[in-house]
């Protein structure tokens, strides 16, 4: 099948040999988001507006802190604490939740919890890539069904971390058909339970290597084991 532009973050991916090509394509838009935010568009209204009511999650608010551009960070955390401190006093102001009934009825959460609960829930940075990392998943499965060769590249790879096999497991079956859907399912788990094992393999004797016994024998392929093998339990790419 022909190239088109919006398959070619996929077919890249697949091509780049990584342990997992969606951390891959993930740690890609991340570092966009991260780019875009701490870039010239921190100071345009539009986008002051967004990050002021979103916020961060931990996981970006790290990723921000560790970039260099710690005056843009400031701005924004600034607009930011002010929204929320205004919000905050208002909820306050309406009081604590009701109090359950005697039958049973459940206690209503406070403004002030269920503002906190909203602003924990969002992210500025995760808002950008969400979207994109969809679309990723569609090309994913068009590109399965449509071009042969993208499934033999499925099938030679080194597999999924666990949260993405877990994805491809679950959309399956709403995108295939039964057929398909068993085809696709053996081969997933074929793949993602081959290179789980390789790894832990390669992990196996990247230990035992520290054994003095083994001082002198090769490392094989074990000597990056372990960011390896973070990448496919937790879906982090450290390298």
């Amino acid at each position: 099948m022909a190239e088109q532009l919006f398959t070619i973050p996929v077919n890249e991916a697949y091509e780049s040999d990584a342990e997992c090509p969606f951390c891959k394509m993930f740690c890609g838009l991340e570092q966009d988001a991260i780019d875009f935010t701490l870039g010239p568009s921190y100071m345009e209204d539009d986008n002051r507006e967004v990050t002021d009511r979103l916020g961060f999650c931990p996981t970006h608010i790290r990723r921000l802190y560790a970039e260099k551009n710690r005056l843009g960070l400031a701005l924004m955390l600034n607009t930011h604490i002010t929204r929320q401190v205004k919000e905050l006093k208002d909820a306050a102001a309406k009081g604590p939740g009701e109090k359950g009934g005697l039958f049973g009825k459940k206690k209503t959460e406070s403004p002030v919890t269920e503002l906190i609960h909203k602003v924990e829930g969002t992210c500025f940075v995760c808002q950008r890539i969400t979207p994109v990392f969809d679309r990723y998943i569609d090309t994913f499965f068009h590109l399965w069904k449509k071009d042969s060769s993208f499934q033999e590249k499925v099938k030679s790879s080194k597999g999924f971390c666990l949260t993405h096999y877990g994805r491809l497991y679950e959309e399956a079956g709403a995108r295939l058909g039964k057929a398909d859907q068993e085809h696709f399912l053996q081969i997933l788990n074929q793949v993602f339970f081959d290179g789980m094992e390789r790894v832990n393999g390669d992990l196996s004797w990247f230990i035992d290597k520290f054994d003095h016994r083994n001082a002198d024998k090769p490392w094989n392929n074990s000597r990056d084991a372990l960011p390896r093998a973070i990448t496919k339990v937790c879906g982090v790419v450290t390298e």
